[in-house]
C-alpha cells in the first residue's frame, strides 16, 4: 500500500436508513420514559384540585405507556435488521463468534487501557463494543418484560395485557419487578452518557465522523484501514465476516 493509499479516504455506507431510524427513536424515548418514569416512582410535583381537572398523573402515566410502545417497536425494528440489514448490522458483530471477531478483542481492550495511540481498524462495530451493546440489548429485553408485566397488572381484566402478570412470579413478586424496571433505567442512563462519550472520543481519535455517522449513515476510512478491516476477516474459506 503507498503513502498516497494510506492517506486518500474511502465514503463507506455503514448506518442503514432502519438502524439510524431504531437509534433515535430508541435514544429519544429512553429519556422520555425514565423522566416520566422517575416521576411515576417519586411524583414530587403537587397538584391541587380534582383529579378531573388536575390529572396530572394520569398524563405521565399516558405518555410513559405510549412511549414505551414506540421504544419496543424500535427494538424489535433493531433485532430484525440484525438478520436482514448490512453486514456492519449483522448480529454477529455483537456476538463474537468469529475467530477474527475475537482475536480483535484484546487490541481494542488495550486501546481502551491507553496502550496504543489508535485503535484497531474496525469500520463498524468493534467487538469490545459489540458485545458490550448484546448486555444493552439484555437490558432493553429486561425493561421490556418488567414494564409489560407492570403494566398487565393495571390492565382491565379482558386486555391482552393481563396475559404478561403471569411471568410476575418469575420475578419474585411485583415490588421486584418494579425495582428491576428501575435499576435497569439508571443503567440505560449510564450507558448513555458513556455511548456519548466513547463516540466523540473515537470520532475525534479516528477522525472518521463517527458522531456524524449516525446521521448520514457515512464514515470516512483510508483505503489501507479498509482493505485491512476487509482481509483481516476473511476466514479459511474465502467468506469475509465483516
Amino acid at each position: 500500500m503507498t503513502p498516497a493509499a494510506e492517506g486518500r479516504l474511502v465514503r463507506v455506507y455503514v448506518w442503514e436508513v432502519p438502524v439510524r431510524i431504531a437509534h433515535w427513536l430508541i435514544a429519544t424515548s429512553i429519556m422520555v420514559l425514565s423522566a416520566t418514569g422517575f416521576y411515576i416512582g417519586w411524583p414530587f410535583v403537587t397538584v391541587s384540585g380534582p383529579a378531573g381537572p388536575s390529572f396530572f398523573m394520569g398524563w405521565v402515566r399516558v405518555i410513559h405507556g405510549y412511549t414505551a410502545y414506540v421504544f419496543i417497536a424500535a427494538v424489535l425494528l433493531r433485532v430484525i435488521w440484525m438478520f436482514t440489514g448490512n453486514n456492519y448490522a449483522h448480529w454477529d458483530k455483537f456476538i463474537p463468534v468469529h475467530p477474527s471477531r475475537r482475536r480483535g478483542m484484546w487490541p481494542t481492550i488495550r486501546f481502551y487501557l491507553f496502550g496504543p495511540r489508535r485503535p484497531p481498524g474496525f469500520v463498524g462495530h468493534n467487538p469490545l463494543a459489540g458485545l458490550a451493546y448484546l448486555l444493552v440489548f439484555g437490558q432493553y429485553l429486561l425493561v421490556i418484560g418488567t414494564g409489560l408485566v407492570m403494566r398487565g397488572a393495571g390492565a382491565p381484566a379482558d386486555s391482552l395485557l393481563r396475559w404478561f402478570t403471569t411471568c410476575e412470579g418469575m420475578f419474585g413478586g411485583l415490588y421486584v419487578v418494579r425495582w428491576i424496571h428501575h435499576v435497569v433505567m439508571y443503567l440505560l442512563l449510564g450507558f448513555a452518557v458513556h455511548h456519548v462519550y466513547s463516540s466523540v472520543l473515537m470520532s475525534g481519535v479516528e477522525r472518521n465522523a463517527t458522531v456524524e455517522s449516525i446521521f448520514s449513515g457515512y464514515k470516512f476510512v483510508s483505503e489501507a484501514e479498509l482493505m485491512e478491516s476487509t482481509y483481516r476477516f476473511v476466514n479459511r474459506r474465502g467468506e469475509v465476516d465483516e
